[in-house]
């Protein structure tokens, strides 16, 4: 869809925007740290600079200045008798979900990262994952992450996975699989999903050392030790092997964390480790599968991220691009299902 051009006095405000955006987003961390929106949406006729002061025990020169850009900015508004609201901006700032998933992720796992940004792209590096720890990407450092970052980093990631849980396990399972490899098991939920979906269905969870460990801790307190197992594995290696004998095999948002050789490599792994019966199952949000340009702002927002900060050379990729590469490992597509859960596609493959 074309947009309508802007207004040059329009331009140049939008252009102004971004260039103190980084004040923007770090007053609205303040404005929800310290209360104050809170206050203000709790005042069902608006509040005074003083009130909210009083109210969230800040000074008044405090709650100046961040209600002051917060105008400018439209997360509230000002009446004729000096009172402060919320905008329909503000409320969603203040209490939608997906906002705070993603705010809360921007400013404790991206933002000083993000500073270093230029250098990634010019490095090929993620160059901003020294604001965290000094590890070569940042999925071996994911165990290590303080509680507050790692409670930020897993929030943001099951967010966009979690709720399409019962649309996939309902395709999965009409294949009826008898032992499923989830691939890049995270913490296990998806293996956990598939254990209380099915209970004849075994699950090998294949990851990394650190993060396998609080994998199988947690299919051990949901009682599944006995059915879901685990498997080893660095696929930056040089030759990395998986086993044998999966019905189904399953990635979800998981070869987004990789270049396209690097998802190639893994994809001919799994390939070598299929039968002609064996069906590899990739679930992603593809920037070209959206309805919603938000959507796709979002996800085209977040390839900055594995830029920066987690391994300098992935993205979120189209469905187009992946076509491609799943041709390249010696697959073949034998089904799409598109608008899982309304943002995730499902492609199905087979070895050729």
């Amino acid at each position: 869809m074309s947009k309508k051009p802007l207004r040059a006095v329009e331009a140049l405000q939008e252009a102004q925007k971004i260039a103190f955006a980084p004040y923007i987003f770090q007053a609205s961390i303040s404005l929800r740290k310290l209360g104050i929106l809170n206050y203000i949406f709790n005042c069902k006729d608006g509040a005074t600079l003083e009130e909210v002061a009083k109210g969230t025990s800040v000074s008044e020169y405090g709650v100046g200045v961040l209600l002051e850009i917060a105008e400018s900015s439209d997360i509230v508004s000002l009446d004729e008798n000096n009172k402060y609201e919320l905008t329909k901006t503000g409320y969603f700032l203040t209490f939608d979900k997906t906002v705070n998933v993603n705010i809360n992720f921007n400013n404790d796992i991206c933002y000083k990262g993000l500073f270093h940004l230029n250098d990634s792209i010019v490095n090929g590096k993620a160059e901003g994952l020294k604001e965290l720890g000094n590890w070569p990407t940042i999925y071996e450092g994911l165990s290590k992450l303080t509680p507050e970052q790692n409670k930020s980093w897993f929030e943001f990631d099951h967010h966009y996975s979690d709720y399409v849980f019962n649309d996939a396990l309902e395709v999965v399972f009409k294949r009826n699989p008898k032992r499923i490899f989830d691939v890049g098991a995270n913490t296990g939920k998806f293996a956990i999903s598939c254990c209380n979906y099915n209970e004849h269905v075994n699950v090998t969870m294949v990851d990394l050392p650190g993060q396998l460990n609080v994998a199988l801790d947690n299919a051990k307190k949901n009682g599944f030790e006995n059915r879901i197992e685990g498997y080893e594995i660095d696929w930056l290696s040089e030759n990395p092997q998986i086993p044998t004998g999966a019905d189904i095999i399953w990635m979800s948002q998981f070869l987004d964390c990789f270049s396209k050789d690097e998802i190639v490599k893994i994809l001919s792994a799994c390939a070598n480790s299929m039968n002609e019966d064996t069906e590899l199952f990739i679930m992603e949000t593809f920037t070209d599968r959206q309805k919603f340009d938000n959507a796709k702002f979002i996800l085209e927002a977040t390839s900055l991220y594995f830029t920066a900060m987690a391994n300098g050379n992935s993205k979120m990729y189209k469905a187009t691009e992946f076509l491609d590469l799943i041709d390249k490992a010696g697959l073949y597509l034998v089904e799409d299902i598109n608008q899982i859960g309304e943002n995730h596609t499902i492609l199905v493959c087979k070895k050729k």
